[in-house]
């Protein structure tokens, strides 16, 4: 997201994007853009470099984790409002966004 790389973004949450297209928000190229949008240059220029601390997400099970917002950790301080929580999940050989 630090990037503004919404092919990179949407390939990674495509299943969480899937989902929300479905219930209305539009295609993932769109939606996203706003999310961009929302986030400050400091805070894209943070996200460059953050790191997530292990201690603070959750497995649910062995291919799907619960990462806070709080979990992200970077020169600036996001709130779950900003970046929100995700779920992860190997699917597919991959790890992607599913909610």
């Amino acid at each position: 997201m630090g990037r503004e790389d919404i092919d990179t973004v949407c390939e990674v949450a495509g299943p969480a994007a899937k989902q929300a297209e479905d219930q209305g928000f539009g295609p993932c190229t769109s939606t996203f853009l706003v999310t961009f949008r929302m986030i400050s240059p400091t805070q894209k220029k943070a996200l460059r470099t953050a790191t997530v601390d292990p201690q603070r997400v959750t497995m649910v099970t062995p291919d799907k984790f619960e990462m806070p917002a709080d979990s992200v950790k970077a020169s600036v301080t996001f709130s779950d409002g900003e970046i929100g929580s995700s779920t992860l999940e190997y699917l597919k050989d991959n790890w992607y966004i599913t909610d």
